[in-house]
């Protein structure tokens, strides 16, 4: 098995939040902030591409649940999702995860990006998307 989180998940070897059948959450070795978390699909899913709407649904409730708890328990003023997919998007890890990271108002750090895109796209790409959406709503 070469996929980090799925060997996590199967030798029950993560410091665990929260396990369930479809999706799971447990606390990555280096935070971002104490609390931090990870919110995973139980099964293998390269990324949001091929994972079921149903799995993104559970792993988007999960991320709900475990930010819930973070205010509660923690006392956070809110938090940061964070999440990668695919080659271009600097995804470390080649399965499905979302970074739940707790924040107060003086943590002193951003998570927030800094720059701006330096790629060019030569027409619209508003309309562009709007099209693609619209295609794929009708199919």
């Amino acid at each position: 098995m070469t996929c980090v989180f799925c060997r996590l998940i199967t030798e029950d070897a993560a410091r665990w939040i929260f396990r369930g059948p479809v999706v799971s959450a447990f606390a990555p070795l280096d935070p971002l902030a104490p609390g931090h978390a990870l919110v995973l699909p139980t099964s293998h899913y390269a990324d949001i591409f091929d994972t079921p709407a149903q799995v993104l649904a559970e792993s988007m409730v999960l991320v709900q649940r475990v930010s819930g708890a973070m205010r509660t328990a923690l006392k956070a003023g809110g938090v940061n999702i964070l999440g990668a997919s695919g080659p271009g998007s600097e995804q470390s890890v080649p399965h499905l995860h979302f970074h739940v990271v707790p924040r107060w108002t003086d943590d002193g750090f951003s998570t927030w990006p800094t720059e701006q895109s330096q790629r060019q796209i030569a027409s619209d790409p508003i309309a562009q998307l709007a099209n693609a959406m619209a295609a794929t709503h009708s199919a």
